[in-house]
């Protein structure tokens, strides 16, 4: 039981060749020089298959050891070139069901794909506030520093205050024996 290819083409119209969307072969089966001239087989093959196949309709059509099922959905066709020991059965199925679904690795990696998505926009939230925390830190320490030089300044008002009192004490005092000394002079002439 071989698959040795598995085509998606859009079906135009009576009059022009489907086109190809997808193309999917494996001819390692065959001999080095007849891959290219197989694969040229399938593309013919699938073209014409596809453009006899009515929308809605499923068919297989026996060439040699192979048979071409397919199954056009809407001008969308899916192919599959198999051996002919491959059930009709499970070619069809394969052909009519939504690869994500039947693929549990294609399933698995979307899964990862969407987890991937809510992590980076988990991380982008989280930048965002830690900046968001840098402006603050640094708005903080620019307020701790204000603090520091008002104390600072105040400190140094209250000591220009103290120094104040203290010169004008001492004023008062050598104005006051001055003073004295004056009156000693008086009393003495």
């Amino acid at each position: 039981m071989k698959i040795t290819a598995l085509l998606v083409l859009k079906c135009t119209g009576e009059g022009s060749d489907p086109v190809i969307l997808a193309n999917a072969s494996d001819v390692s089966h065959f001999g080095y020089f007849q891959r290219s001239s197989v694969k040229e087989f399938v593309v013919f093959v699938g073209r014409t298959v596809a453009k006899r196949t009515p929308q809605g309709q499923r068919q297989s059509v026996q060439h040699e050891e192979y048979k071409v099922h397919t199954y056009n959905r809407n001008g969308l066709c899916a192919l599959g070139f198999m051996d002919d020991h491959y059930p009709i059965r499970s070619a069809f199925s394969l052909l009519n069901q939504d690869p994500a679904e039947a693929d549990k690795l294609l399933k698995i990696q979307r899964e990862l794909d969407e987890t991937k998505i809510i992590l980076h926009k988990t991380i982008d939230s989280v930048l965002a506030r830690g900046e968001k925390l840098d402006s603050l830190v640094e708005k903080s320490s620019d307020l701790s520093a204000s603090s520091q030089i008002t104390d600072v300044l105040q400190t140094g008002q209250e000591n220009q205050s103290v120094l104040y009192h203290i010169v004008s004490f001492q004023d008062h005092q050598y104005a006051a024996s001055s003073l004295e000394s004056c009156s000693d002079m008086e009393t003495v002439g």
